[in-house]
């Protein structure tokens, strides 16, 4: 039993690790491409159209920033005007960025969507490798707050961009606008339910307050449990990151952790079994190039205020991960190549990270100054018993303080 916590503790730690979590994450999605190879030569198996896939889609993405955004701390967001810059103008611009690239590499509209896809940080990837990092405090804030605030920015910005260009029945540009801020009315409305639910959970009665009872954990998990599933049928995503920043019930941490890692790996083996129609090795190496480039000017402009270490560790923050892939899950049904396209993508970042975070790591390892060795000095040695001499006098001064009272 023991050497079984032994190996689970090891495997644990490797996959907590930036390179670990890649080769996990491609072993899932290896099964998932084994598991649709089973169904036969013709096709997955999955009906990406079906309702049942939709909302298997939108709920694990609920999970994904709801588990993002409970894990930040109170005490993270030390710098809000630069986190609503990064969330806001970061987003935008690497959106733009990347979307210029696919549009010269492609020639096509629609292949500029797949670029959001990819354009928000992996949260999960970041707080793997925030405690290993060489960062300033502050700067570890701002990238853990980006990483966490820009997946439903960019979830939102998906859906504004597909029911703009590839919905005929969205009306076109103003259609378009009018329901994304119909989406953003909703989803504030959202988190005022949640917030007023949490509030009343919070107040004081004549004998305790609610949250002390024994039985309020399981009633918060039931009632989140709920708000997931109301917020995967209507796409409420924003309103799920904006309820995980005050409702945590205590005591399920752990829980909620470990829920996120299973829609996260479940995310990957769906991926895989969509990918049994090949890749686009071209446009995904050039999507993953892109995005990675973005992140490189989007982190040095945002990070302007801080130290030269502190810009290039934000410039080279860029990781996807949970988000990229439930956001080329739900653009398949949309666009039969966002699978192949952002798959190779994903990866191309995720190797981009650790190469380059790597190389800066070794430049930047501080070189051990040798001592120099001074020759032709004499050292002198040590007296013999150095501890006998006080003791030696010491007992010779007695003796003569005895003669003389004699």
């Amino acid at each position: 039993m023991s050497m079984w916590r032994t190996v689970v503790k090891v495997l644990t730690a490797f996959v907590e690790r930036s390179s670990g979590r890649l080769v996990a994450v491609l072993l899932v999605t290896a099964l998932g491409l084994a598991a649709a190879g089973l169904t036969g030569p013709g096709g997955h198996g999955l009906a990406v159209t079906s309702p049942w896939y939709l909302w298997g889609v939108n709920a694990l993405l609920a999970v994904g920033l709801y588990g993002s955004a409970s894990g930040i701390t109170r005490d993270a967001v030390q710098d809000v005007p630069t986190v609503v810059a990064a969330v806001t103008v970061g987003v935008a611009l690497k959106a733009a960025l990347i979307a210029v690239v696919m549009y010269l590499a492609s020639g096509s509209t629609t292949a500029m969507i797949l670029g959001v896809a990819v354009a928000q940080i992996d949260p999960l990837s970041v707080s793997a490798m925030i405690g290993r990092s060489k960062m300033s405090g502050r700067a570890r804030s701002l990238l853990l707050a980006w990483a966490s605030f820009d997946d439903p920015v960019t979830a939102l910005l998906t859906v504004y961009l597909v029911t703009t260009t590839l919905s005929p029945a969205a009306g076109g540009s103003m259609g378009g606008l009018t329901s994304y801020g119909t989406g953003l009315a909703a989803n504030a409305a959202f988190a005022a339910a949640a917030g007023a639910a949490w509030w009343l959970a919070a107040r004081r009665p004549a004998r305790r307050p609610l949250k002390e009872h024994p039985a309020f954990p399981l009633v918060a998990m039931i009632v989140l449990a709920g708000l997931l599933a109301l917020a995967a049928w209507q796409f409420l995503m924003l309103g799920v990151a904006l309820a995980g920043l005050f409702y945590r019930p205590r005591g399920v941490e752990a829980l909620v952790g470990r829920v996120t890692s299973v829609a996260f790996y479940l995310a990957a083996f769906v991926l895989g079994m969509l990918l049994i129609g090949g890749v686009d090795l071209r446009l995904g190496l050039i999507l993953g190039l892109a995005a990675f480039g973005a992140q490189v000017v989007a982190g040095l402009l945002i990070g302007r205020r801080f130290g030269a270490a502190d810009r290039v560790r934000l410039a080279l923050g860029q990781q996807n991960g949970i988000t990229a892939i439930i956001l080329a899950l739900a653009l398949q049904p949309h666009l039969p190549a966002a699978v192949r396209v952002i798959a190779p993508a994903i990866l191309t970042v995720n190797v981009l990270h650790i190469v380059t975070n790597g190389v800066w790591d070794r430049i930047t390892r501080p070189v051990p100054v040798p001592v120099p060795v001074r020759t032709g000095v004499r050292v002198p040695s040590p007296a013999p018993f150095p501890a006998f001499r006080p003791l030696a006098v010491r007992h010779v001064l007695a003796m003569g303080s005895h003669a003389r009272k004699r």
